[in-house]
């Protein structure tokens, strides 16, 4: 194991112990990651790099089809223009606010509970992030449960600044009122280290009612105590109040999809996390890394939610708007993990020891169904209480291990990872004709062990690798929530139980040309669902139990090659690179089936064969980079096949909108960048340069119901400094 290094394109790849600024001299926005990253071993994993200072795209909203175009088949959800909720997903698994992936910033947790309700409400802001990892499924092993894998978020930390104090800014205007600016400072001196930013963006949004406001707020600190110990504090404050247009049938979409029928609706974050790190070089050769983490967060709602095809309008009798709904959520999680990373020899066999120990604990404070005001703006008024007032908490305790194994070209690398969950879910769950409804009182505990083994083997700058690894989803506070009178919860229900596996080819032919070529099979067990059920007296009542089975299996590709580096050493008019990036997906249930309640009777759905929903077949990304000098031209087309709505498949659209295909659809992007004097850049591009009409989602309930249109032609220009 070697000692940290400041840039890994300059030193050996494969023996970094840890990753400080990626890419210095280099222009690409995708690599592979080294094997050993800090404490991570991430030899024979899937896994993407993605340095962000090299990404030639609109990252001031988050532009994620430009951000990941080369990172192959990750599917995302374009309904927020603004690029606050960012959805993705992979392998036909569901983009909602990305809860399948394990989902981190600078290595911690910040979703709103990775165990009981794993949404990502909380995203950062792009220009704020350094590079951003990506560990398909293997990654469970090391960092969780989530059949998705790992994303972590790599915030800037000024770790390139050696003087005392610099100054950066960037700023920048787009169409629909978009006025974004960045600024940050950081210093280092021989034993201190901090860096801080302050980032705003404001816009009225292309819809019609779809107006927003964020703010993200980042300080870092570190201290070298000694030439064995550093440590470090940091502190992240995000809040953002947006307006949510709601959804639109087909026929509205179609007529003018722009427009709004919802103009009373709201949605606000407010996101609060702070760290304590200590990280201990014993030697060259031995790091422990040791993170204490909290979270006090809020996700906040008002607004008229019904069917699209019921009307907000003017109550006759009242004069006045029907009252709005305000659901609130408050979020309370802390927790501590331990890694611990060590080299050492067996005979031959040189060895790579990584393990970990985690404590999580979380709670969540639900509030729902609260009556609201009848005005327009943005409150949490209560003209009465809450009729559903939940608590609902989620402990935590893991220890993994994980050790590689090499032999000049070769690497194996095992790993089990012990894992105990408890989740619990109290309080009430309606109140009806002034009595109180409770929840069906829910307490599991449960312990078991993952296992998974990986490998690779080199040839030159090239390698083969391998890799299965188990995977869980656990139960989620809505699988444990029923009423007493209407719902039974099955006393066995399992978590969803599966594995991932990989095989593929990957590396580098000298400078020219990148690529990674893999197929992949996740088996996902145990899918949760909810059967109508009658009783010995008659009387019917829905039923939660696992429901089936599905399996997800393809081919994953990136390929980037330069011509002009392969065939020419030097030119006088620049050069330029191709890529394409893709994916073939066959997701599709087996041994799955629902009942339903049809007037007096109970109709036994099968879905078996039927193709997971939210899950295309096909999505292609490519482009054409040119580089002259400090200038940085792209452009980018994206193509993603058309994907059903629900089980069922239903493909006639229905009257709402909340039900039906989605069609496939193509997006071409232009973006350039230009950096001077060393100091300066300016940046400009379009975005959905052909202006298509599109939609990447249904929705059955907020942010809609109904589809959710993708943002129209807009452009952006930006202008940086580094003092």
């Amino acid at each position: 194991m070697a000692q940290q290094v400041t840039d890994t394109l300059e030193q050996d790849p494969k023996k970094v112990i840890d990753v400080t600024v990626v890419g210095r001299k280099s222009r690409s926005d995708i690599h592979q990651l080294p094997e050993i990253v800090g404490t991570d071993i991430m030899a024979g994993k899937k896994n993407s790099l993605v340095v962000m200072d090299n990404v030639n795209g609109n990252i001031v909203t988050n532009n994620m089809r430009q951000v990941l175009a080369k990172v192959p088949g990750i599917h995302i959800w374009e309904s927020d223009g603004s690029g606050i909720q960012i959805g993705i997903a992979a392998r036909g698994l569901s983009p909602n606010r990305s809860w399948e992936f394990n989902t981190r910033q600078n290595g911690y947790d910040i979703s709103s509970d990775p165990f009981g309700y794993p949404e990502a409400y909380y995203t950062p802001q792009l220009q704020s992030v350094q590079r951003i990892q990506i560990v398909r499924g293997a990654g469970a092993l090391q960092y969780g449960p989530q059949f998705g894998g790992l994303v972590n978020f790599i915030l800037r930390n000024g770790s390139d600044i050696q003087k005392p104090f610099q100054f950066e800014t960037q700023n920048t205007v787009g169409s629909f009122g978009l006025v974004n600016t960045y600024n940050a400072i950081g210093g280092n001196t021989n034993k201190m280290h901090y860096y801080a930013f302050y980032d705003q963006r404001n816009a009225d949004g292309w819809r019609e009612n779809s107006r927003y406001k964020v703010r993200t707020g980042f300080a870092s600190f570190s201290y070298q105590a000694n030439n064995k110990l550093k440590l470090g504090f940091e502190y992240t404050n995000f809040y953002m109040v947006s307006q949510q247009p709601g959804g639109l049938t087909d026929a509205q979409f179609n007529n003018n999809a722009r427009q709004s029928f919802r103009s009373r609706n709201w949605f606000n974050n407010v996101w609060n996390i702070g760290t304590v790190t200590a990280d201990y070089q014993f030697n060259n050769n031995t790091l422990l890394q040791v993170k204490a983490f909290g979270m006090w967060a809020e996700r906040n709602s008002i607004g008229f939610t019904q069917n699209v095809l019921i009307a907000d309008t003017i109550n006759a009798a009242t004069r006045n708007y029907n009252n709005r709904v305000v659901d609130v959520d408050h979020y309370q999680n802390y927790g501590i993990e331990a890694r611990f990373i060590t080299q050492f020899n067996v005979g031959a066999w040189s060895n790579n020891l990584s393990a970990g120990v985690r404590y999580f604990n979380g709670t969540t404070y639900r509030y729902r169904n609260g009556r609201g005001d009848v005005g327009n703006n943005y409150n949490l008024t209560l003209l009465s209480p809450y009729t559903q007032d939940l608590d609902l908490t989620t402990s935590n305790v893991a220890a993994f291990v994980e050790n590689m194994f090499s032999y000049k070209q070769l690497r194996i690398i095992p790993g089990v990872r012990f894992e105990t969950i408890g989740n619990t879910v109290a309080g009430q769950i309606n109140v009806t004709n002034g009595n109180i409804i409770p929840v069906l009182t829910q307490s599991q505990t449960r312990t078991f062990l993952l296992a998974g083994v990986g490998a690779e083997y080199h040839i030159k700058n090239t390698e083969l690798y391998a890799n299965i690894s188990q995977a869980y989803r656990p139960a989620l506070f809505s699988d444990l929530t029923g009423t007493p009178t209407l719902d039974v919860i099955d006393q066995n229900l399992k978590d969803a139980k599966g594995y991932n596996a990989d095989f593929g080819y990957r590396g580098k032919v000298k400078d020219y040309l990148f690529f990674d070529i893999g197929v992949f099979y996740l088996q996902y067990n145990n899918r949760i669902g909810t059967l109508a059920m009658q009783d010995g007296n008659g009387n019917f009542y829905n039923f939660r139990t696992n429901v089936g089975n599905s399996v997800s299996k393809g081919t994953e590709f990136l390929v980037e090659f330069n011509p002009v580096r392969a065939l020419l050493k030097n030119t006088n008019w620049g050069s330029f690179s191709l890529f394409v990036s893709g994916t073939y997906t066959d997701a599709r249930y087996n041994n799955f089936s629902t009942t339903s309640r049809q007037g007096n009777n109970i109709v036994k759905t099968d879905f078996n064969n039927k193709r997971v929903e939210n899950a295309p077949e096909w999505i292609v990304r490519s482009g054409i980079n040119y580089y002259y000098k400090g200038l940085t031209i792209t452009t980018q087309w994206s193509y993603v096949g058309s994907a059903f709505s629900d089980a069922s498949n239903t493909v006639a659209p229905t009257a709402n909108g909340q039900n039906g295909l989605i069609p496939s659809y193509h997006v071409a992007d232009i973006s350039a960048t230009y950096k001077f004097l060393e100091k300066y850049n300016v940046k400009a591009g379009i975005n959905n340069a052909t202006d298509a009409r599109y939609f990447t989602r249904r929705a059955g309930g907020y942010p809609g119901p109904g589809l959710l249109p993708a943002d129209a032609r807009n452009i952006y220009i930006s202008l940086g400094a580094t003092l």
